[in-house]
């Protein structure tokens, strides 16, 4: 179900989905749970889920050289984030009716907004990707779960602020949203059912 937006968009960014497709992007802050939801979803609906690349891309980062995110990086994530989606989407696409459903553990606006949050900018390419990809349901990740500590994770005492800043950049961007809290099952059951509200209007 994806509207295109007339934004000109650089071809290794571009969003695929197929109308068919549902897809629900997942944002928020670091550990409130957004792996978690996106992984309780996928098998609740037996549908693909979109891991976060930039864990993937910055693990191995740290892991070889000791070294964390630069600006240089930035791109890189975000083609690596999308080709991600796209492949999902495409997989989506040939499930039964139901199961069509993409779950993203984050999107290019969410890597848009941490670029503005650390950097003061954003790559003008990412900006105009970010703004210009459809998502069918945006949720935005409630600061109600323990902080857990990794290689990656640098901001436990700054969720709060850093959620408040993705409640208004979306909100500056026109893109509606819906905040998700609670427990696992709490979690699951809502977005249930929204998306069965979605399907009955």
């Amino acid at each position: 179900m994806n509207g295109n937006n007339a934004i000109a968009v650089n071809p290794h960014l571009r969003q695929h989905t197929p109308d068919s497709v549902f897809t629900v992007a997942i944002l928020g802050a670091e550990s409130t749970g957004k792996t978690t939801l996106c992984q309780d979803l996928a098998e609740h609906f037996a549908s693909p889920w979109v891991p976060e690349y930039m864990r993937t891309y910055l693990q191995a980062k740290w892991d070889n050289e000791q070294l964390t995110c630069t600006w240089e990086d930035l791109l890189p994530i975000a083609q690596g984030q999308i080709e991600l989606e796209n492949k999902r989407a495409m997989q989506a696409a040939q499930l039964p009716a139901g199961q069509r459903y993409v779950f993203c553990d984050t999107s290019l606006f969410e890597i848009m907004v941490y670029s503005n949050w650390y950097y003061g900018d954003c790559p003008l390419a990412l900006t105009q990707a970010a703004l210009a990809h459809h998502y069918d349901l945006i949720l935005l990740t409630e600061v109600d779960t323990p902080w857990v500590a990794d290689d990656l994770r640098d901001a436990p005492h700054e969720r709060d602020e850093i959620s408040r800043y993705f409640a208004d950049q979306l909100s500056i961007h026109h893109k509606s949203f819906r905040r998700i809290g609670g427990g696992r099952q709490t979690r699951v059951m809502q977005v249930a059912e929204w998306l069965n509200n979605f399907y009955c209007v």
